[in-house]
């Protein structure tokens, strides 16, 4: 019973409340684990041992006590470090806020805290979590625990590598364009994104405010409706918030596919999507078809104007949001200035990394007079199309599935210096963000190199818990979930 990085969320609760096994213990061997193998991975920015070891004693007194406990008592879980945690550091992978220290807690981690949860530490990222491998980061490169000389995808990289390397039974990730499904997939896990305004932003440090959304990085299915059955739901303290009753996404999760319409849009399986991609997803079509779904074929029309769509949006708003950082409230200040302007132009250039950078000239350049309207303007009208697209796909079919991306990870290093490639990898997630509904990761397959695939189920606003069984349903008649880089 020692190998406790072995079992999920569920599997440790069952265990807990038989007794056969403590919190502390669970605690130390992921403590041990992380000690280990997080050397080579470089998954955590910020390590908290102490207060990981005092949460799971509380919860083994309360087990000792007879008190009831909650499915997320004592398991321990890692958080993206771009969400604010009360008396933690909190960076966003960037120089610019290296020695923050947030007096207040996200919404989502006080859920968290409210079902006695453990916290390992706060992950890697994509610095302001802007990039898709994690090599952004103003500390450390994150490595994808399959093999080691590949990206593990971004930018919750490291909240993705600690569950896929069992450093953490499970982790809360943000996706603006992609930035839970697509290191999902290169990591072999699941990655789902909320429907826009489920769940609070709250401490949510902002990158684009319009697209960003906070959601579970898990091993399997179930465990992914846990953490959002917990972390989702209407909060004062977000304007976006959305308030309305939700249901229980684990109640349904064994109904099957039977009877579902799943559309597969032309769109999302050209001719370069990489072969050994396309045959899982071949696979993974008869694996449903065999389950009782009936699949359709659709159009989503603008797809292609999706990735220029969602740069030119989230480079506005990220140059907005990112105006804050100035040297003056918190965070970084350079020691190098005469006078104000001077502090302040030193200390965005010091503490901002390249891709920072580039983002936010990007995003002045939109906003800027005379070519709002040729650039901005127009992307929201394109914003509205796409939408518009998924509506009318809707009105068709109950889900889309498409490949999460169209490449397993690609290596270390290979597309720094092109940025434009980079931006590609987000092809077939961006659109999800842009009309602002949920999707889903999951494992569908591995290519000859060993490296994981990534399958990904699209439904209408709010469908959370159809894209959870059609998920589940799949991850049940395949093993590709059990499988983990030992």
């Amino acid at each position: 019973m020692s190998k406790f990085y072995e079992y999920s969320i569920c599997e440790l609760n069952s265990l807990l409340l038989k007794k056969e096994i403590k919190a502390v213990e669970i605690t130390e061997s992921y403590l041990k684990r992380i000690e280990k193998l997080d050397g080579k991975i470089g998954s955590y920015l910020t390590i908290t041992a102490e207060e990981a070891l005092k949460q799971a004693a509380i919860v083994d007194k309360k087990i000792v006590n007879g008190e009831k406990i909650s499915v997320l008592a004592g398991i321990p879980l890692a958080i993206k470090d771009n969400m604010c945690i009360k008396g933690i550091k909190t960076t966003c992978a960037s120089k610019i806020l290296h020695n923050f220290i947030p007096p207040y807690d996200a919404t989502v981690v006080k859920k968290l805290d409210n079902e006695d949860y453990v916290l390992l530490g706060k992950t890697n990222l994509d610095e302001f979590a802007m990039g898709a491998s994690t090599e952004n980061s103003g500390f450390k490169i994150t490595h994808n625990p399959w093999d080691l000389s590949c990206v593990p995808g971004g930018s919750s990289g490291g909240s993705a590598a600690v569950v896929a390397a069992r450093e953490a039974v499970a982790a809360l990730g943000s996706d603006t364009g992609g930035s839970i499904r697509q290191p999902a997939a290169c990591c072999g896990v699941v990655g789902l994104k909320p429907t826009y305004g489920l769940v609070s932003r709250f401490g949510l440090v902002a990158f684009a405010s319009s697209l960003d959304q906070i959601g579970p990085i898990t091993r399997d299915v179930r465990d992914a409706a846990v953490l959002l059955n917990i972390i989702s739901g209407h909060d004062e303290c977000d304007s976006t918030s959305i308030n309305k009753e939700l249901p229980d996404y684990t109640a349904g999760l064994g109904d099957g596919v039977k009877g579902l319409k799943i559309g597969l849009p032309k769109e999302y399986f050209s001719d370069w999507v990489d072969a050994e991609v396309a045959v899982c997803m071949d696979s993974a079509r008869k694996i449903l078809e065999n389950l009782g779904a009936e699949f359709i074929d659709i159009s989503l029309p603008h797809t292609e104007y999706g990735v220029a769509t969602y740069y030119i949006i989230a480079t506005a708003e990220a140059s907005a949001n990112l105006a804050r950082y100035d040297g003056v409230k918190y965070g970084y200040r350079s020691p190098d200035y005469n006078n104000f302007l001077q502090m302040q132009k030193n200390t965005r250039e010091e503490g901002f990394g390249a891709e920072v950078k580039r983002r936010i000239m990007l995003g002045t350049y939109v906003l800027s007079s005379g070519y709002y309207d040729a650039y901005y303007l127009k992307a929201q009208k394109v914003r509205s199309l796409i939408k518009n697209d998924f509506d009318q796909a809707f009105s068709d079919c109950d889900l889309i599935m498409t490949p999460t991306i169209a490449e397993p990870a690609f290596k270390l290093g290979e597309k720094t210096s092109d940025p434009l490639k980079m931006y590609l990898s987000d092809i077939f997630t961006i659109s999800a963000n842009l009309a602002g509904i949920p999707a889903i990761s999951i494992p569908a397959g591995f290519a000859k190199e060993g490296l994981p695939i990534g399958l990904q189920f699209l439904g209408g606003a709010f469908s959370e818990d159809m894209i959870l069984k059609a998920a589940y349903a799949f991850e049940q008649a395949t093993d590709y979930h059990l499988k983990w880089p030992k």
